[in-house]
């Protein structure tokens, strides 16, 4: 809270898709000064071992059914959970006003009730005498608005406004018609201009200039004190989240755990996850590993560095119709949702970039910039594909059409004659065959993408220094590194949080009589290039 003479800032707006660089790089160290150790680094031996602390694990519960206070209470911790995880990792997360939608029933509803609220408090000031009934209530709750901007200390400030919006005293000037209504306006208004922030002066300055009847100017008395109350709120989860960053660990998983021991199968999305990267961590493991590392059936056991980053991996090209999200992955579904339309993007750009080099590169060759005009273009016309009404072998039509034009257009530049017809029908059908399963150009791209993705996880100092990408994703290599910046460190904090639910997890799979199936298949190596 600020003092009383000092005013918060305003935070500037912006989305949770759109964090930017040196917010990753803030969260990163935050990560390493928290636990450095937790990168699932650990030998086989802790996963047998009895010596773990209970606090650290996960507790279960048999079924049971739910009373609705147990309810209430899972979904506040959720509701907490998620509230503290955004401000924690989201350096531009703000309140807004509410925006009701023009016609919606709760719009309306809201408008006729004010309307019905100001016609009053109209009538009765213009009724001779005047009553103010309306007014005093208007006043009373305008007074305890601003003492709640007070800060506890504020002793002087807070006996000056109770002396001058002196609620007995007013009803006494009432009764006899002496309420200095502009008077009592007036201060309030002074008052409201020492305590807003700095973006708010304009319509502190709107208000002294009003000229307009009571009823205008309570109107819009009250919409700046919604404005500034933002602005308070805002301001207070700033000063909060240096706070909050210092034990977002331990406060998260306390919440994730007081929900699992109310909930019964609270991670049963996150253990099918997990099964389900064991299986194919297995076909990945290298062969040397294959051979030395068995469990007591016999059957090679990958560690457990090998399945997390396996199961995280898979977040990126997470469908929904085949089941939700892990339940310790929900409060990140916004952001990896972004990350996988942007890698979805990206691979489509450079796989139609690679088409266009390899048909056509010599045309190209030593243009940097014709490349990039290319690339920004092709970005434009392609934004949105994730939608599904989105026709994309339309829109790899377009980029096919606008990439020949600006390629003649470069060669006639430099005296040049113009791509063969041939040339540009052969270019324009395969830059449409991305969209085919089993296109070789974007299984190559995606190879690589998934490559790079592995070594960045498998790095320890990737969220600090990102990794050169592999040969075939240069040109995409400067929306592919903070993207894969960005997906490191929310995978680490993710790690920190929820390491212990993991563990148990993986315990029990790897460590107990449960058989997970093992597809047939020869073992490849997951940084094997395509």
């Amino acid at each position: 809270m600020p003092l009383n003479d000092e005013r918060p800032t305003s935070t500037s707006s912006s989305t949770v898709a759109s964090e930017d660089q040196s917010s990753d790089t803030e969260s990163s160290e935050r990560c390493d000064s928290l636990t450095s150790s937790s990168d699932v680094d650990c030998s086989r031996q802790s996963f047998t071992s009895d010596s773990s602390s209970k606090h650290n694990s996960p507790s279960c519960s048999p079924p049971k059914i739910l009373t609705l206070d147990e309810v209430m209470a899972s979904a506040r911790d959720l509701s907490n959970l998620s509230l503290a995880h955004e401000i924690v990792v989201n350096r531009n997360f703000h309140l807004e006003p509410p925006d009701l939608p023009q016609n919606s029933l709760e719009k309306r509803v809201k408008d006729m009730v004010h309307k019905a609220f100001w016609d009053c408090l109209e009538s009765e000031l213009n009724d001779d005498p005047p009553e103010y009934d309306y007014a005093i209530k208007l006043l009373e709750e305008i007074r305890d608005t601003l003492l709640s901007f007070l800060n506890p200390g504020a002793n002087r400030l807070r006996t000056q406004i109770m002396e001058v919006l002196d609620m007995d005293l007013i009803r006494q000037q009432a009764d006899n018609n002496a309420v200095d209504i502009q008077g009592l306006v007036s201060y309030i208004i002074n008052t409201m201009g020492k305590f807003c922030a700095p973006v708010r002066d304009d319509e502190i300055k709107k208000l002294k200039e009003n000229s307009g009847d009571c009823v205008t100017l309570f109107k819009e008395i009250f919409r700046v004190l919604d404005l500034m109350k933002m602005d308070m709120v805002n301001f207070t989860i700033q000063s909060f989240r240096p706070e909050l960053q210092r034990q977002s660990v331990e406060y998260e998983r306390a919440k994730f755990q007081s929900i699992l021991e109310r909930t019964p199968n609270a991670l049963e999305h996150t253990t099918e996850w997990i099964k389900s990267s064991i299986e194919e961590a297995t076909q990945i493991m290298p062969p040397a590993e294959k051979s030395s590392d068995s469990g007591q059936s016999g059957k090679p056991l990958p560690g457990p560095s090998l399945v997390l980053n396996t199961a995280y991996i898979k977040l990126l090209t997470w469908d929904d119709s085949k089941g939700p999200l892990p339940e310790t992955v929900m409060t990140d579904e916004a952001r990896l949702q972004e990350m996988q339309r942007s890698l979805q993007l990206y691979q489509t750009v450079a796989s139609v970039l690679l088409i266009v080099y390899s048909s056509i590169g010599g045309a190209m060759s030593g243009l940097p910039a014709l490349a990039e005009r290319l690339k920004k273009m092709t970005v434009v016309l392609l934004e949105g594909m994730h939608n599904v009404e989105f026709r994309l072998n339309e829109a790899l039509g377009s980029v096919s059409v606008q990439i020949c034009c600006e390629v003649n257009k470069s060669l006639a530049e430099r005296n040049f004659p113009p791509l063969p017809d041939e040339l540009q029908a052969t270019l324009k059908g395969q830059i449409c065959d991305v969209t085919q399963e089993n296109n070789p150009v974007r299984t190559l791209v995606e190879g690589r993408v998934q490559q790079y993705l592995w070594m960045v996880l498998s790095s320890s100092s990737s969220h600090r220094t990102p990794l050169p990408v592999p040969p075939g994703l240069t040109l995409i290599q400067q929306e592919l590194m903070p993207l894969s910046l960005s997906f490191v460190n929310l995978v680490n904090f993710n790690k920190k949080v929820y390491g212990p639910f993991y563990f148990s997890i993986l315990k029990n799979l790897l460590f107990s009589d449960t058989q997970i199936h093992i597809p047939p298949g020869p073992p490849s190596s997951p940084l094997k290039s395509k």
